[in-house]
């Protein structure tokens, strides 16, 4: 077999576009996920130190040693998978990923003042206890330190192009036929907006997890230990998994084996609809860009086409949109799989769960071209005053409005013979209005349109 490596990875993220993915390893790798999953066991230990079960209390030297036992490195996480697979160091293989986890604890204690409470270690859980918040960590902490700091670049050039553009005009195409006018900054206001409510709903959100033993029940907790209240301790511990973070972790007291995953499928059809909102706005950036509307500054050294030389392709918008689509086409099944699990658990959510990494990777890698791609534009307004003025024909809209204030009859119908499938100009409409039997003052008012001028509250709405 050839060794992994860039060239040889099977998945883009991992190939390509590992640069950029490899912002989210600590987060959803094999690696992260050890390291995650340590976390959850030592810091149980200490919980059950300070809980009146029997467990001798800590020093403080002894709890930092704790604490500082996920900081491992790669070199020790393969020490983990090697007690997995075939042993190590007369530890023999368990061929369960969370017991390895379990017994690299109980050889690291074995070398410390801890030794006498490695048994402790995984005391009464069952292995989604410690996946369930392991898993919840690894998407709590994508979120809040890569996803939405890239969201907010996006939005923050999307709010400083609408700011900036509020008062550019632009012909509007609704089913792709010449419309009212609108303006370029108030269409990127749309697309902010529509942006920042989901980062809100992203932000704002918590991710439920389990900690009550084999079938949600704490049967082994309150055997073993009937004078605790184990529901209250594990809300606590969850609890205390929070500092720090925006994003909380949230005890799920009522589960089987595993939590239900409701609230991934709340995150994960969020995600989704923001794949889909900066689909939409990769497909319209890329047809302005078709219409000339919007230029792109050239990459010195870069070529556009293998053929045409004169090219500078839409393709970081192209490349978004890609993205985007295999994002959303994972999201949706991990929103749609994960709430089953048939009885109190079944194993197809384990391997779906390791998939995570690849859909925010895609995502992440749209974000960063949708990015690159709007950081290379420049807003035409020549050329959309231009294509706008070729349409005067959208002002019909705004005269049949104010005639039928006016009281003049069937305006619509009137101004639908002028306009519906002819060519007009300006000189064309003002014969008709001339024509009317109105007041002067209003001839004047509805001869002064033009369609760069006929822009309502755009500038305020883009502002």
């Amino acid at each position: 077999n050839m060794p992994l490596e860039p060239l040889t990875a099977v998945s883009s993220v991992d190939g390509r576009y590992r640069t950029i993915a490899a912002e989210l390893t600590e987060h959803f790798s094999e690696f992260g996920l050890i390291r995650a999953r340590l976390l959850v066991e030592t810091e149980y230990l200490i919980a059950l130190s300070e809980t009146d079960i029997g467990m001798r209390t800590l020093s403080a030297e002894e709890k930092a040693i704790l604490q500082q036992l996920p900081h491992i490195s790669t070199e020790e996480a393969q020490i983990v998978k090697k007690i997995e697979r075939e042993g190590y160091e007369g530890i023999p293989a368990t061929n369960h990923d969370v017991k390895a986890v379990e017994y690299f604890i109980k050889m690291k204690l074995a070398k410390t003042s801890l030794a006498d409470i490695s048994e402790w270690t995984h005391f009464a859980l069952t292995s989604e206890d410690v996946n369930s918040i392991a898993q919840g960590v690894a998407l709590r902490s994508a979120l809040q330190s890569v996803i939405l700091p890239a969201l907010e670049e996006i939005r923050g050039i999307l709010d400083a192009n609408a700011k900036e553009y509020a008062a550019t005009p632009m012909l509007a195409r609704t089913h792709g036929q010449s419309a009212t006018p609108t303006t370029f900054g108030k269409e990127m206001r749309v697309f902010e907006s529509r942006l920042a409510r989901q980062m809100e709903q992203l932000r704002g959100r918590s991710i439920l997890v389990k900690f009550a033993g084999a079938s949600g029940n704490f049967n082994a907790h309150q055997v073993a230990a009937p004078e605790v209240d184990w529901r209250a301790f594990a809300g606590k511990f969850v609890a205390g998994l929070n500092v720090g973070y925006k994003i909380p972790l949230e005890l799920n007291a009522v589960t089987t084996q595993i939590e239900p995953h409701d609230t991934y499928a709340e995150l994960f059809d969020n995600m989704r609809r923001i794949g889909t909102i900066l689909t939409d706005l990769s497909q319209d950036m890329w047809r302005y860009i078709s219409d000339g509307w919007v230029t792109q500054k050239p990459k010195e050294g870069e070529v556009g086409s293998s053929a045409m030389p004169h090219k500078v392709n839409p393709i970081d918008f192209e490349n978004a949109e890609g993205n985007f689509g295999v994002a959303n086409a994972l999201f949706t099944h991990f929103s749609q799989k994960l709430p089953i699990s048939r009885l109190q658990r079944d194993l197809s959510d384990s391997t779906v769960i390791r998939v995570f990494g690849t859909a925010f990777a895609h995502a992440l890698v749209g974000y960063r071209s949708l990015l690159k791609g709007l950081g290379k534009i420049t807003v035409n307004a020549e050329a959309m005053l231009s294509a706008l003025n070729e349409h005067p024909e959208v002002i019909a809209e705004a005269i049949q409005t104010v005639l039928r204030r006016e009281g003049v009859e069937v305006p619509y119908e009137k101004l639908k013979e002028l306009t519906r499938g002819k060519e007009v100009s300006l000189e064309d409409l003002a014969r008709f209005i001339d024509g009317l039997d109105i007041k002067a003052e209003v001839k004047t008012r509805l001869k002064a349109l033009r369609p760069e001028n006929y822009l309502g509250l755009a500038a305020e709405i883009a502002g």
